[in-house]
């Protein structure tokens, strides 16, 4: 190697960098002394211009112009300092044909530029370029043409407009480079060039951290982008961008920006904190993200407008302050594995003429709908969970074409979990809506529902509400334990329901309203206080329907042993009917069919079941006792000997969250079990399930809830609310009059539980005398122990998979001592708060990390508690 000297002295030592460059011969070194050298120097042959002592030692700038312009290939700038001189103009210009490595460099004051050629003949091998080229063999000889660029361990600082350009033709590739402090773009790649990042770190520019456009291609990854003034990564015209392992954060505007035609691809890469989207694409532009998280984005965690795309592969959105997708104009998005989380507004809002296909995804906690579409929005669902939010679907489309729903499942939404609007065609299949906070479908005036198999469980209203000339076609759909009617039909409403099943209705399972021509068809209902309720006018049809342990009945009624003949042909408004002459059906009639009851459990299962309980010692004792008397009397009955007298009646007394609901559920099984109830479900109610608003509404509103507990346990959670203390007349004290009748009417169907405070419970007992002869037993619930709590939160811990640390539990037990046991005590709630609380931050935690593995998912150590 040919070695060439600068410095300020010596023998044979040249005193300028431009001399020594003028006398170098191709391939040699160029060594340059310490110091600062105002020059401008262009490399026109392959050489290398190194710091002889290392970076920080040479300084390079010139009063004007361009300080280092390079025009043949193989060129190397090593450990310098470059300073120019205008940051508007170039700091470093590598030409066509020509290519330079600057390795650990400070580029200041100024633009790194690279062009290319003027044919533009490496457009076509730039095509080829993948993340993984390195380009060494370019650098070393563009034979295609356009200027080649590679910065290892350089930082590009201080430029206005761009602190890296590439144009035409032109190739580059940056690793473990920084660029910072730009008046404008981190860089710009237009023409067809393109730039290769790997580990690059782009910061505090005051425009977009990259710019791809014309037919430009952005390749980053393991790249940083933080705190750009506009977009992290902005792709426009027909430019591309690749964005693998990246992380994108605190933009000023959207994380990542499509426009035109505009084509990204996002892997496993990190967007968070955008002032508005997190990733947004308009007019024909395109946008895949594959295993890729977008967080707190101050608008939308995606949106998609135009005539653009969007598809997602296991995403993350969460805490969007918008919706956590929006499509609008002609959009359109293929979404698989996507979750959203706690979305400020919509988790997917689909308007104007756009469309999505969404599989196999979540929505949680979104604050308006889980699913918001509209104007002509078309929607195509599958394996969709929702939970919680406002409503879990609301879709008000004027589309020809149906939006359809497969195997999707709403739960716990605060209004309803399906809103069809008016005019709107949607099909469901095998969808399930449970715990809605009012009912569980509702069809607008006009709209069309076709909804086949699935459920509508736990509603708060009814289970599905058909406006004013909606049609529907329903099949073998269940509806149960439905706060109002399970079906009510409005009225001019059409269709047919098909070998569906209400149970546990609280009003009419079944009411039609005026001039509704609706077919009900192998229908059954179970469990409820009146089947069927017809305004004025109505006139449905019934064929094969039956109600099963229903107290006020229209249609034939089916005992648990007896075949139940024919159901009536038609129905006639008024009133219900009943035909004067019935035949019995054959075997394997529709409204008969449907899967047998299960087997009962085990007394070693649930006595199993009851002893893991944590804490509860006096509590397991006294149920364990009273099955050995039960057991005790059944075989009293199966000797011909008379049965002792015994009330299975019971007062729970105890603080909230000390089980008594828990061990009220398990006890109706137990029963279930002895053969002494027949099904041994649990209902729970509380004053405002049984008291009513106007005089008259009681009575009838406590048989009712009472009824839906037949052949299981009626719960009265807060029991004592029916008896204040100091009120003389009180709705409760009906209630309470109602409730003694109907335990003494049916008193070997229905086991009550009255549950409360200990002292509370002591005046319910003594308002009425007929509570104090059938409550004859008092299990009290004591309050969990500090190790008890420690052991709950440890069972809700392996129950979703995950590991307290030694520390953890530790920590857990110091913080659990110090908890007041006051009126605001939850027991086993605060454990379970506690617990989500732990889960809460250990994700935000493990989020941080760039490949946790299972055992980091799965543990709980000491700094997830506070």
């Amino acid at each position: 190697m040919t070695a060439v000297r600068v410095g300020p002295r010596g023998r044979g030592v040249h005193r300028t960098i431009a001399d020594a460059l003028a006398a170098a011969p191709a391939g040699a070194t160029v060594l340059v002394a310490p110091g600062t050298y105002v020059e401008s120097l262009v490399l026109s042959r392959r050489v290398t211009v190194e710091a002889e002592a290392g970076a920080g030692s040479v300084r390079l700038r010139a009063a004007h112009g361009v300080p280092v312009t390079v025009t043949a290939p193989g060129c190397v700038l090593r450990e310098l300092h470059l300073a120019g001189s205008d940051p508007d103009q170039p700091v470093v210009r590598v030409e066509d044909a020509a290519g330079l490595t600057a390795e650990h460099c400070e580029l200041t004051g100024g633009r790194v530029e690279v062009l290319g050629s003027a044919a533009g003949s490496s457009a076509v091998p730039n095509t080829r370029l993948g993340v993984e080229d390195t380009l060494l063999g370019e650098v070393a000889d563009p034979v295609d043409g356009g200027g080649v660029l590679v910065l290892d361990r350089t930082r590009l600082s201080g430029a206005r407009g761009a602190a890296l350009h590439l144009v035409g033709d032109a190739r580059a590739r940056a690793v473990d480079t920084e660029i910072s402090e730009v008046d404008g773009i981190g860089a710009v790649v237009s023409g067809q060039a393109v730039l290769i990042a790997e580990r690059l770190r782009v910061r505090d520019t005051s425009g977009s951290g990259a710019r791809a456009k014309g037919a430009g291609r952005f390749l980053a990854h393991g790249s940083v982008f933080t705190g750009t003034g506009r977009h992290g990564v902005l792709v426009e015209e027909d430019g591309a961008a690749e964005l693998t392992d990246c992380r994108v954060e605190g933009s000023g505007r959207c994380g990542v920006r499509l426009a035109h035609r505009g084509r990204a691809a996002l892997r496993e890469t990190r967007i968070s904190g955008p002032r508005d989207h997190g990733v947004r694409a308009d007019d024909q532009s395109a946008v895949a993200l594959r295993d890729c998280q977008v967080v707190r984005a101050g608008g939308h965690g995606m949106s998609a407008a135009g005539a653009s795309s969007v598809r997602v592969t296991d995403a993350l959105v969460a805490k969007a302050q918008g919706s956590g997708l929006a499509l609008a104009g002609q959009a359109r998005a293929m979404l698989e594995g996507l979750r959203v989380r706690e979305a400020g507004e919509h988790g997917l809002r689909v308007s104007g003429a756009a469309a999505a296909e969404v599989s196999d995804s979540s929505v949680t906690g979104a604050r308006l709908c889980a699913v918001h579409g509209d104007e002509e929005a078309r929607l195509v669902l599958t394996g969709l969970r929702a939970v919680g939010s406002e409503t879990g679907l609301r879709l008000r489309s004027t589309a020809e074409e149906e939006s359809r729903l497969q195997a999707c499942v709403f739960t716990g939404q605060g209004r309803s979990g399906v809103e069809i609007g008016a005019g709107t065609a949607v099909a469901l299949t095998e969808v399930r809506v449970s715990d809605a906070g009012g009912a569980g479908v509702t069809v607008d005036a006009g709209g069309r529902l076709t909804m086949t198999g699935g459920a509508v469980a736990g509603a708060a209203g009814s289970g599905l509400v058909l406006e004013r000339e909606a049609k529907a076609e329903v099949r073998g759909v269940r509806f149960e334990d439905c706060g109002k009617n399970g079906v009510l039909v409005g009225e001019q409403v059409s269709g047919t329901f098909a070998h569906c099943d209400v149970s546990g209705a609280t009003f009419p399972a079944l009411h039609v309203g005026k001039g509704a021509r609706v077919r009900f068809l192998g229908c059954r209902v179970f469990d409820s206080a009146q089947d069927v309720g017809l305004a004025d006018g109505a006139e449905p049809e019934f064929e094969d329907c039956a109600a099963v342990r229903v107290r006020t009945a229209a249609l034939p009624s089916l005992s648990d042993r007896a075949r139940t003949p024919a159901a009536p042909a038609h129905v006639a408004g008024g009133g219900p009917r009943t035909p004067e002459e019935t035949a019995p059906e054959p075997d394997g009639a529709l409204w008969d069919q449907g899967e047998p009851a299960p087997e009962p459990e085990s007394l070693e299962d649930l006595l199993a079941e009851l002893d893991e309980l944590v804490g509860l010692d006096g509590v397991k004792r006294d149920v364990n006792g009273m099955v050995k008397l039960m057991q005790t009397v059944r075989m009293r009955e199966e000797a011909g000997l008379p049965a002792p007298p015994l009330s299975r009646h019971l007062v729970f007394a105890g603080n909230p969250g000390t089980g008594k609901t828990t061990v009220a559920r398990l006890y109706g099984r137990l029963l279930h079990g002895l053969g002494l109830l027949s099904r041994g479900h649990l209902v729970e109610v509380d004053r405002s399930s049984l008291v009513g608003e106007y005089v008259g509404h009681t009575g009838p509103k406590t048989t009712e809830a009472f009824l839906r507990a037949r052949g299981g346990v009626l719960f009265i959670d807060e029991a004592y609310a029916l008896a204040p203390a100091g009120a003389g007349n009180d709705f409760g004290t009906e209630a309470i009059a109602t409730l003694v009748k109907l335990m003494e009417d049916h008193r070997d169907e229905v086991v009550v539980i009255a549950a409360g405070y200990p002292g509370d419970m002591d005046r319910f007992i003594s308002s009425n005398p007929g509570l104090s002869s059938r409550f004859s037993r008092t299990l009290l619930f004591a309050d969990y122990s500090s190790e008890e709590l420690v052991s709950i939160v440890e069972h809700h811990a392996q129950r979703h998979q995950y590991e307290l640390t030694d520390a953890a539990r530790r920590a857990l037990t110091a913080h659990v001592g110090t908890i007041p046991r006051d009126a605001g005590f939850g027991n086993g709630r605060t454990a379970r708060q506690l617990f989500q609380a732990m889960t809460e931050r250990q994700a935000m935690r493990v989020a941080e990390l760039t490949s946790p593995d299972s055992a980091q998912l799965m543990q709980l150590d000491e700094h997830d508690l506070l």
